[in-house]
Protein backbone atom coordinates (compact mmCIF):
# COMPACT_ATOMS: atom_id res chain seq x y z
CA UNK A 1 0.00 0.00 0.00
CA UNK A 2 1.41 3.04 -1.39
CA UNK A 3 1.41 5.66 2.05
CA UNK A 4 1.17 9.63 1.67
CA UNK A 5 4.95 9.93 2.39
CA UNK A 6 5.69 7.41 -0.81
CA UNK A 7 3.36 8.92 -3.18
CA UNK A 8 5.20 12.36 -2.29
CA UNK A 9 8.29 10.68 -3.46
CA UNK A 10 7.00 9.45 -6.22
CA UNK A 11 5.40 13.03 -7.24
CA UNK A 12 8.90 14.48 -6.34
CA UNK A 13 10.30 12.14 -8.82
CA UNK A 14 8.33 13.65 -11.71
CA UNK A 15 9.53 16.96 -10.71
CA UNK A 16 6.31 18.12 -9.07
CA UNK A 17 5.86 19.39 -5.57
CA UNK A 18 5.49 16.96 -2.35
CA UNK A 19 8.91 16.91 -1.12
CA UNK A 20 11.27 19.42 0.76
CA UNK A 21 13.31 21.74 -1.74
CA UNK A 22 10.98 21.18 -4.71
CA UNK A 23 8.08 23.09 -3.49
CA UNK A 24 8.30 26.38 -5.31
CA UNK A 25 7.99 28.55 -2.41
CA UNK A 26 10.97 27.06 -0.80
CA UNK A 27 13.15 27.56 -4.01
CA UNK A 28 11.98 31.51 -3.64
CA UNK A 29 14.72 34.42 -2.78
CA UNK A 30 13.78 35.27 0.78
CA UNK A 31 11.64 38.54 1.29
CA UNK A 32 13.67 41.80 1.34
CA UNK A 33 11.60 42.84 4.73
CA UNK A 34 9.37 41.33 7.30
CA UNK A 35 5.80 42.57 7.61
CA UNK A 36 4.61 45.09 6.00
CA UNK A 37 6.28 48.40 5.38
CA UNK A 38 4.42 52.14 4.57
CA UNK A 39 5.06 53.02 0.81
CA UNK A 40 4.45 56.29 -0.92
CA UNK A 41 2.09 56.63 -3.43
CA UNK A 42 3.86 58.80 -6.11
CA UNK A 43 1.58 58.74 -9.35
CA UNK A 44 -1.42 57.37 -10.29
CA UNK A 45 -1.88 56.37 -14.41
CA UNK A 46 -5.08 55.45 -15.94
CA UNK A 47 -3.95 52.71 -18.42
CA UNK A 48 -7.55 51.87 -20.17
CA UNK A 49 -11.28 51.89 -18.88
CA UNK A 50 -10.72 49.26 -16.45
CA UNK A 51 -7.03 49.59 -15.53
CA UNK A 52 -4.85 52.18 -13.81
CA UNK A 53 -1.47 52.10 -12.04
CA UNK A 54 0.26 53.11 -8.52
CA UNK A 55 3.69 54.06 -8.61
CA UNK A 56 5.04 53.47 -5.10
CA UNK A 57 8.25 54.95 -3.43
CA UNK A 58 9.93 54.44 0.28
CA UNK A 59 8.45 56.44 2.75
CA UNK A 60 11.97 57.70 3.97
CA UNK A 61 12.90 58.53 0.16
CA UNK A 62 15.45 55.06 0.10
CA UNK A 63 15.83 53.02 -2.51
CA UNK A 64 13.61 49.95 -2.84
CA UNK A 65 14.85 46.50 -3.27
CA UNK A 66 14.89 45.09 -6.90
CA UNK A 67 11.91 43.23 -7.40
CA UNK A 68 12.34 39.90 -9.87
CA UNK A 69 10.26 40.36 -13.34
CA UNK A 70 6.97 38.67 -12.35
CA UNK A 71 6.59 38.98 -9.03
CA UNK A 72 3.72 40.42 -7.06
CA UNK A 73 3.09 43.25 -4.29
CA UNK A 74 0.65 42.50 -1.07
CA UNK A 75 -0.64 45.75 0.11
CA UNK A 76 -3.47 47.10 2.71
CA UNK A 77 -6.29 48.73 1.48
CA UNK A 78 -7.11 51.05 4.59
CA UNK A 79 -11.07 51.50 4.77
CA UNK A 80 -13.10 54.27 6.58
CA UNK A 81 -13.36 53.98 10.28
CA UNK A 82 -12.51 51.36 12.32
CA UNK A 83 -12.49 48.81 10.01
CA UNK A 84 -9.51 46.55 9.12
CA UNK A 85 -8.13 46.64 5.53
CA UNK A 86 -8.60 44.68 2.78
CA UNK A 87 -5.05 42.42 1.68
CA UNK A 88 -4.51 42.05 -1.95
CA UNK A 89 -1.81 41.11 -4.11
CA UNK A 90 -0.81 42.74 -7.61
CA UNK A 91 2.06 42.19 -10.08
CA UNK A 92 4.63 44.37 -10.46
CA UNK A 93 4.40 45.93 -13.66
CA UNK A 94 7.20 48.35 -14.09
CA UNK A 95 10.85 48.39 -14.84
CA UNK A 96 12.77 46.48 -11.73
CA UNK A 97 15.58 47.80 -10.22
CA UNK A 98 14.76 51.35 -10.40
CA UNK A 99 14.52 51.72 -7.08
CA UNK A 100 10.61 52.51 -6.89
CA UNK A 101 7.87 49.87 -7.72
CA UNK A 102 4.79 50.23 -9.77
CA UNK A 103 1.29 48.05 -9.96
CA UNK A 104 -1.59 47.93 -11.49
CA UNK A 105 -5.36 47.20 -10.73
CA UNK A 106 -8.21 46.13 -12.72
CA UNK A 107 -11.31 47.78 -11.18
CA UNK A 108 -13.74 45.04 -11.33
CA UNK A 109 -17.71 46.28 -10.58
CA UNK A 110 -18.04 44.47 -7.49
CA UNK A 111 -14.00 44.51 -6.30
CA UNK A 112 -13.65 45.78 -3.22
CA UNK A 113 -10.51 46.43 -3.24
CA UNK A 114 -10.07 47.85 -6.84
CA UNK A 115 -13.12 50.62 -6.15
CA UNK A 116 -11.69 51.49 -2.65
CA UNK A 117 -8.12 51.97 -4.29
CA UNK A 118 -9.66 54.29 -7.59
CA UNK A 119 -11.99 56.12 -5.35
CA UNK A 120 -10.04 57.23 -2.28
CA UNK A 121 -6.14 56.47 -3.08
CA UNK A 122 -4.23 60.21 -3.91
CA UNK A 123 -0.73 60.77 -4.31
CA UNK A 124 0.89 61.06 -1.38
CA UNK A 125 -1.43 58.61 0.68
CA UNK A 126 0.39 55.46 2.37
CA UNK A 127 -0.35 51.86 1.33
CA UNK A 128 0.98 49.54 4.25
CA UNK A 129 2.73 46.46 1.48
CA UNK A 130 4.85 43.56 2.27
CA UNK A 131 8.16 42.68 0.00
CA UNK A 132 8.26 41.63 -3.13
CA UNK A 133 7.58 37.85 -3.86
CA UNK A 134 6.67 35.02 -6.33
CA UNK A 135 7.98 32.47 -8.40
CA UNK A 136 6.32 33.41 -11.58
CA UNK A 137 10.41 34.88 -12.50
CA UNK A 138 11.93 35.53 -16.08
CA UNK A 139 14.75 32.91 -15.82
CA UNK A 140 17.98 33.95 -17.30
CA UNK A 141 19.29 32.19 -20.56
CA UNK A 142 19.47 32.65 -24.11
CA UNK A 143 16.82 30.45 -25.69
CA UNK A 144 13.96 32.39 -27.20
CA UNK A 145 11.12 33.71 -24.73
CA UNK A 146 7.30 33.89 -25.14
CA UNK A 147 5.45 36.59 -22.87
CA UNK A 148 1.83 36.15 -23.70
CA UNK A 149 -1.18 37.58 -22.39
CA UNK A 150 -4.74 38.41 -21.61
CA UNK A 151 -6.23 41.67 -19.93
CA UNK A 152 -4.95 42.68 -17.20
CA UNK A 153 -2.52 39.49 -17.21
CA UNK A 154 -0.33 41.27 -18.72
CA UNK A 155 1.54 43.15 -15.75
CA UNK A 156 3.94 40.60 -14.64
CA UNK A 157 5.15 39.93 -18.41
CA UNK A 158 5.30 43.38 -18.74
CA UNK A 159 7.68 43.72 -16.30
CA UNK A 160 9.56 40.66 -17.87
CA UNK A 161 9.38 43.04 -20.98
CA UNK A 162 11.00 46.06 -19.63
CA UNK A 163 13.68 43.79 -17.92
CA UNK A 164 14.42 42.81 -21.62
CA UNK A 165 14.71 45.67 -22.81
CA UNK A 166 16.89 46.95 -20.01
CA UNK A 167 19.51 44.98 -20.61
CA UNK A 168 19.23 45.25 -24.52
CA UNK A 169 18.37 41.03 -24.51
CA UNK A 170 19.52 39.57 -28.38
CA UNK A 171 17.05 36.56 -27.22
CA UNK A 172 14.17 36.39 -29.64
CA UNK A 173 11.01 37.50 -27.92
CA UNK A 174 7.64 37.17 -28.61
CA UNK A 175 5.25 39.11 -27.19
CA UNK A 176 1.64 37.95 -27.46
CA UNK A 177 -1.54 39.80 -26.07
CA UNK A 178 -5.29 39.40 -26.18
CA UNK A 179 -7.91 41.71 -25.59
CA UNK A 180 -11.35 43.30 -25.91
CA UNK A 181 -10.31 46.29 -27.89
CA UNK A 182 -8.12 49.38 -28.04
CA UNK A 183 -9.79 50.53 -24.84
CA UNK A 184 -9.40 47.36 -22.69
CA UNK A 185 -5.98 47.17 -24.00
CA UNK A 186 -3.39 48.66 -21.43
CA UNK A 187 -0.17 49.36 -21.69
CA UNK A 188 -0.46 49.49 -25.12
CA UNK A 189 2.11 52.18 -26.74
CA UNK A 190 4.16 51.03 -23.47
CA UNK A 191 4.87 47.40 -24.42
CA UNK A 192 5.05 49.02 -28.44
CA UNK A 193 8.30 50.99 -27.15
CA UNK A 194 9.58 48.22 -25.56
CA UNK A 195 9.58 45.75 -28.22
CA UNK A 196 10.61 48.62 -31.12
CA UNK A 197 14.21 48.69 -28.93
CA UNK A 198 14.66 44.81 -28.87
CA UNK A 199 16.54 43.66 -32.25
CA UNK A 200 14.80 40.51 -31.85
CA UNK A 201 11.39 40.89 -30.91
CA UNK A 202 7.97 40.06 -32.67
CA UNK A 203 4.47 41.02 -31.46
CA UNK A 204 1.19 39.94 -32.31
CA UNK A 205 -2.11 41.51 -30.86
CA UNK A 206 -5.47 39.81 -30.78
CA UNK A 207 -8.58 42.38 -30.21
CA UNK A 208 -11.70 40.07 -29.46
CA UNK A 209 -14.16 42.63 -30.44
CA UNK A 210 -12.38 45.41 -32.21
CA UNK A 211 -14.29 48.65 -32.61
CA UNK A 212 -14.65 50.74 -35.69
CA UNK A 213 -11.98 53.11 -34.55
CA UNK A 214 -9.09 50.28 -34.13
CA UNK A 215 -7.11 50.29 -36.68
CA UNK A 216 -5.76 46.46 -37.70
CA UNK A 217 -2.30 46.89 -38.58
CA UNK A 218 -1.52 49.45 -35.79
CA UNK A 219 -3.74 48.70 -32.93
CA UNK A 220 -4.30 45.32 -33.27
CA UNK A 221 -2.50 42.60 -35.42
CA UNK A 222 -5.45 39.78 -35.86
CA UNK A 223 -9.28 40.26 -34.62
CA UNK A 224 -10.63 37.25 -32.89
CA UNK A 225 -9.67 35.83 -30.07
CA UNK A 226 -6.18 33.82 -29.42
CA UNK A 227 -6.92 30.47 -30.00
CA UNK A 228 -5.13 27.24 -30.32
CA UNK A 229 -5.27 26.84 -34.02
CA UNK A 230 -3.67 30.60 -33.88
CA UNK A 231 -0.94 29.69 -31.82
CA UNK A 232 -0.28 26.27 -33.90
CA UNK A 233 0.39 28.77 -36.87
CA UNK A 234 2.31 30.99 -35.16
CA UNK A 235 5.68 29.11 -35.94
CA UNK A 236 7.07 29.17 -32.26
CA UNK A 237 10.34 27.85 -31.46
CA UNK A 238 10.08 25.05 -29.52
CA UNK A 239 13.14 25.68 -27.30
CA UNK A 240 11.38 29.12 -26.05
CA UNK A 241 10.27 29.38 -22.43
CA UNK A 242 6.57 30.52 -22.41
CA UNK A 243 5.46 32.78 -19.41
CA UNK A 244 1.46 33.31 -19.06
CA UNK A 245 -0.83 34.86 -17.19
CA UNK A 246 -4.58 35.56 -17.78
CA UNK A 247 -8.15 33.96 -16.96
CA UNK A 248 -7.49 30.12 -15.82
CA UNK A 249 -9.61 29.09 -19.07
CA UNK A 250 -7.62 30.83 -21.17
CA UNK A 251 -4.02 29.64 -19.45
CA UNK A 252 -5.29 26.12 -19.72
CA UNK A 253 -6.41 26.23 -23.21
CA UNK A 254 -3.26 28.12 -24.32
CA UNK A 255 -0.88 26.05 -22.21
CA UNK A 256 -2.55 23.14 -24.26
CA UNK A 257 -1.72 25.04 -27.23
CA UNK A 258 1.96 25.62 -26.75
CA UNK A 259 2.73 21.91 -25.71
CA UNK A 260 1.11 20.83 -29.02
CA UNK A 261 3.12 23.51 -30.75
CA UNK A 262 6.13 21.80 -29.83
CA UNK A 263 7.31 23.22 -26.55
CA UNK A 264 7.97 21.23 -23.97
CA UNK A 265 5.45 21.38 -20.62
CA UNK A 266 8.26 22.52 -18.11
CA UNK A 267 8.94 25.25 -20.18
CA UNK A 268 5.42 26.64 -19.89
CA UNK A 269 5.41 28.68 -16.34
CA UNK A 270 1.71 29.87 -16.17
CA UNK A 271 0.52 32.87 -13.02
CA UNK A 272 -2.65 32.95 -12.10
CA UNK A 273 -4.73 35.32 -10.58
CA UNK A 274 -6.59 34.73 -7.09
CA UNK A 275 -5.28 31.71 -5.27
CA UNK A 276 -4.18 29.02 -7.04
CA UNK A 277 -5.18 25.34 -7.22
CA UNK A 278 -5.78 22.46 -4.68
CA UNK A 279 -3.15 19.69 -4.19
CA UNK A 280 -4.84 17.46 -1.86
CA UNK A 281 -3.61 13.95 -2.46
CA UNK A 282 -6.34 11.12 -1.85
CA UNK A 283 -9.34 14.17 -1.74
CA UNK A 284 -11.26 14.54 -5.15
CA UNK A 285 -10.78 17.51 -6.41
CA UNK A 286 -14.20 19.55 -7.71
CA UNK A 287 -14.75 21.54 -10.40
CA UNK A 288 -17.14 23.84 -9.41
CA UNK A 289 -15.57 24.30 -5.56
CA UNK A 290 -17.19 27.11 -3.74
CA UNK A 291 -15.35 30.45 -3.35
CA UNK A 292 -13.58 31.19 -0.06
CA UNK A 293 -15.77 31.99 3.06
CA UNK A 294 -16.10 32.66 6.72
CA UNK A 295 -15.86 29.38 8.62
CA UNK A 296 -19.34 27.51 9.91
CA UNK A 297 -19.60 27.24 13.49
CA UNK A 298 -19.17 30.08 16.60
CA UNK A 299 -16.45 32.96 15.42
CA UNK A 300 -12.99 32.21 16.61
CA UNK A 301 -11.96 34.74 19.08
CA UNK A 302 -8.45 34.59 18.30
CA UNK A 303 -6.21 36.77 16.27
CA UNK A 304 -6.51 37.21 12.57
CA UNK A 305 -5.72 35.03 9.92
CA UNK A 306 -5.85 36.98 6.26
CA UNK A 307 -5.58 34.53 2.94
CA UNK A 308 -3.97 37.34 0.50
CA UNK A 309 -5.19 35.50 -2.46
CA UNK A 310 -8.26 34.48 -1.50
CA UNK A 311 -8.77 38.19 -0.17
CA UNK A 312 -10.45 37.10 3.29
CA UNK A 313 -9.81 37.44 6.95
CA UNK A 314 -11.01 35.03 9.84
CA UNK A 315 -10.22 35.09 13.49
CA UNK A 316 -8.37 32.19 14.30
CA UNK A 317 -10.37 29.18 16.16
CA UNK A 318 -9.07 26.95 19.04
CA UNK A 319 -11.10 24.18 17.81
CA UNK A 320 -8.80 24.44 14.38
CA UNK A 321 -5.68 22.03 15.07
CA UNK A 322 -3.32 24.02 11.95
CA UNK A 323 -3.57 27.09 9.86
CA UNK A 324 -4.21 24.33 7.13
CA UNK A 325 -7.58 22.93 8.88
CA UNK A 326 -8.83 26.65 9.24
CA UNK A 327 -8.10 26.72 4.78
CA UNK A 328 -9.97 23.64 4.85
CA UNK A 329 -12.94 24.91 6.55
CA UNK A 330 -13.14 28.23 4.18
CA UNK A 331 -12.62 26.08 1.22
CA UNK A 332 -9.20 28.15 0.72
CA UNK A 333 -7.34 26.18 -2.28
CA UNK A 334 -4.73 24.52 -0.06
CA UNK A 335 -1.47 21.92 -0.72
CA UNK A 336 -0.36 19.32 1.19
CA UNK A 337 0.13 15.33 1.49
CA UNK A 338 1.76 14.60 4.41
CA UNK A 339 0.29 17.05 7.49
CA UNK A 340 2.77 16.13 9.65
CA UNK A 341 5.46 18.65 9.01
CA UNK A 342 7.63 16.41 6.93
CA UNK A 343 7.25 16.80 2.69
CA UNK A 344 7.17 20.47 2.41
CA UNK A 345 3.78 20.19 -0.16
CA UNK A 346 2.06 22.87 2.26
CA UNK A 347 5.25 25.34 2.45
CA UNK A 348 4.09 28.89 1.47
CA UNK A 349 5.19 32.85 1.88
CA UNK A 350 4.25 34.17 5.58
CA UNK A 351 3.59 38.04 5.07
CA UNK A 352 3.42 38.79 8.38
CA UNK A 353 3.41 37.57 11.89
CA UNK A 354 4.79 34.52 13.75
CA UNK A 355 3.53 30.93 14.16
CA UNK A 356 3.74 28.03 16.74
CA UNK A 357 4.70 24.23 15.28
CA UNK A 358 3.34 21.33 17.12
CA UNK A 359 4.91 19.12 15.50
CA UNK A 360 8.00 20.40 14.52
CA UNK A 361 8.74 19.93 10.79
CA UNK A 362 11.77 17.84 10.03
CA UNK A 363 13.40 20.44 8.02
CA UNK A 364 12.31 24.58 8.88
CA UNK A 365 10.86 26.19 5.32
CA UNK A 366 13.05 28.46 3.66
CA UNK A 367 13.41 32.20 5.65
CA UNK A 368 9.87 33.60 5.30
CA UNK A 369 7.95 31.10 4.72
CA UNK A 370 6.13 28.62 7.14
CA UNK A 371 4.62 25.10 7.19
CA UNK A 372 0.43 25.79 7.54
CA UNK A 373 0.14 21.54 8.35
CA UNK A 374 1.63 21.63 11.34
CA UNK A 375 1.45 25.22 12.49
CA UNK A 376 -0.62 27.67 14.61
CA UNK A 377 -0.83 31.60 14.70
CA UNK A 378 0.54 33.05 17.69
CA UNK A 379 -0.19 37.04 16.40
CA UNK A 380 -2.45 38.41 13.33
CA UNK A 381 -0.95 36.69 10.10
CA UNK A 382 -0.76 37.12 6.50
CA UNK A 383 -0.39 34.36 4.23
CA UNK A 384 -0.17 34.14 0.39
CA UNK A 385 -3.21 32.11 -0.11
Amino acid sequence: MQTLLDQADSEAADGSSGSAGLNKAATAPPPSWPGFRPLTVTRIQPESRSVFSLSLAAADGSALPTALPGQFLTVKVPLEGHVPPLIRSYSLSGEPGTGTYRISVKVEPHGAASNELRAHIRVGDTLEAAAPRGTFCLSKGDNPVVLLSAGVGVTPVLAMLHALARDRSPRQVWWLHAARDSTEHPFAQESHDLIEGLANARSSIFYSKPSDADRKGVDYTEAGRLSANRILGLGLPTDADAYLCGPVGFMNSVTAALVDAGLEASRVHTEIFGAGPSLTPGVKGSSTAPAPHQPAGPVGTGPPVSFARSGLTVPWNNSQDSLLELAEACDVPVQWSCRTGVCHTCELALMSGTVDYSPDPVEPPAEGNILICCSKPTEGVVLDL
